[in-house]
């Protein structure tokens, strides 16, 4: 008879938890252990319920047109309790000279795809709007070499389009410097529009008559929460697993590759060894670095060098009648340019309405981004005062609020840089070499949700592919 496989996961994060679940299916012999360092699993996923509202501590939500979202979702039978946003109010704001200014419609893949709501907008100088025009007769690059997104925004569209723009909304994704950040690794659709119709608008304008009719069973918006919070797909996800074993509070430290065999030895903290078959390494780039460094000094060295930024989000609810200004959008984000601190605002209580009582407004601040992380070395106290200075300039708000929540995120948002289609494909050369070790994660591929659950999906699949092989003994 032959001996069942050992597998551990290390990271219990979405992409961890996905893959654990998804070999609970395609390999239900397989002896899987998953091993998280925290006290629960989920990862940057947190949800609090808290007397009616629905306070995320990470992402709020997850975009529409990725389908490993919404097909996880329908899998573990979630799919009927899919929100999206509020139709009625799909206002967002940018912020110039501290005013609040509509975001012109017609952004596509983050270029305007119609130039009217633009030759209206505020956000934009006159000069700036005609040096936006000149994308028309700006010849493409056929340069192959990385190009960061910065400097292919300000080529196409000028440095004030990027500034007071675009570099907004990509902050708001990533919340790096674009002027670091890879184009071919974040937007490499946009180089690909460039090349094949010379100019972005015309190229983006194309594309938008060509997008066909969704295939879902009903209409969505872009971007879907669940009723009580993203967390419902963790909960989900950990009620699947079944008889998987999971340990809880446990770090490890160390993978060895066994010279006498096939497999791996991982080190935990409490000084304990585990041999495995696989070992999925599906934690940030830089433990992954650290676990690997004894038997792959330069496979170590390429993840350390995929850096990250701190964040955190503070959450706050106040009566609506405490807030002058109308909660009129899903909220604002703030340029790089202003020279603030805080990146955005969501008005999660406009966004997604079910996430707070009837007559209570809920918001949720960011705070931190590349260059800019030193405002979070403060206590707690300084970062709600923060925010809540923010509400008061912004908002007119001057009253304490009903409750507040802290969240903070260190090391917590990789940064595709410049050069990170080629980190990748040294990790994928060192990773040939170790048969039966797997990454996964938002470290190499995608940031999103529906991203990390691709690829932990992806993962499983070769995990699965490896212990099934015949020269797996």
């Amino acid at each position: 008879m032959r001996e069942a496989k050992r597998a551990f996961i290390v990271g219990g994060g979405i992409a961890g938890l996905t893959a654990a679940y998804r070999l609970k299916q395609t390999a239900p012999d397989l002896a899987l252990t998953l091993i998280e360092s925290d006290r629960r699993l989920g990862g940057k996923i947190i949800t609090e319920r808290v007397g009616g509202f629905v306070v995320e501590g990470g992402p709020d939500s997850f975009l529409a047109s990725k389908p490993r979202g919404v097909g996880l979702c329908r899998e573990l039978g979630l799919e009927e309790r899919l929100y999206g946003t509020n139709e009625k109010q799909q206002r967002t704001y940018i912020m110039r000279s501290g005013r609040l200014h509509e975001l012109p419609e017609g952004l596509t893949g983050l270029v305007p795809s119609r130039f009217g709501p633009i030759a209206k907008t505020g956000l934009i100088s006159p000069l700036g709007k005609l040096r936006m025009g000149l994308d028309a007769l700006i010849p493409p690059c056929a340069d192959d070499g990385d190009e960061s997104l910065a400097a292919f925004v300000e080529r196409r569209f000028g440095r004030e389009v990027y500034d007071r723009l675009i570099e907004p909304l990509m902050g708001g994704i990533y919340a790096g410097d674009g002027k670091q950040l890879s184009l071919a690794a974040t937007f490499p659709q946009l180089k690909q529009t460039e090349l094949e119709h010379g100019s972005l608008i015309k190229g983006m304008r194309a594309a938008s008559k060509k997008i066909p009719m969704s295939s879902e069973p009903r209409n969505r918006t872009a971007f879907l929460t669940l009723a009580t919070g993203l967390a419902e797909i963790v909960e989900a996800l950990e009620a699947g697993l079944g008889e998987v074993e999971i340990r809880l509070g446990t770090c490890a430290t160390r993978v060895s590759a066994d010279s006498s065999q096939a497999g791996y030895t991982l080190t935990l903290e409490n000084g304990e060894s585990l041999r495995s078959d696989v070992i999925l390494l599906a934690t940030p780039a830089y433990v992954t670095a650290d676990l690997v460094a004894d038997f792959d000094p330069e496979m170590a060295r390429v993840l350390r060098s995929i850096p990250y930024v701190s964040t955190a989000t503070v959450s706050v609810a106040y009566p609506l009648r405490e807030i002058p200004r109308p909660l009129d959008g899903y909220g604002y984000i703030i340029p790089r340019a202003e020279g603030r601190s805080v990146l955005a605002c969501t008005w999660t209580s406009t966004k997604f309405p079910h996430c707070a009582p009837e007559g209570f407004g809920l918001m949720r601040v960011f705070i931190g981004r590349s260059g800019q992380e030193s405002v979070l070395d403060g206590a707690d106290e300084d970062l709600l005062r923060l925010a809540c200075e923010e509400l008061r300039a912004t908002l007119g708000i001057t009253v304490s609020p009903m409750f507040s929540r802290i969240f903070r995120w260190p090391k917590a948002m990789p940064q595709y840089t410049l050069g990170h289609l080629d980190r990748l494909a040294l990790i994928e050369q060192r990773l040939a070499a170790h048969p039966g070790l797997f990454l996964a994660g938002n470290a190499y591929r995608g940031i999103g949700i529906p991203d990390c659950i691709a690829a932990g999906e992806q993962a499983a699949e070769q995990v699965a592919a490896f212990i099934q092989a015949p020269l797996c003994t």
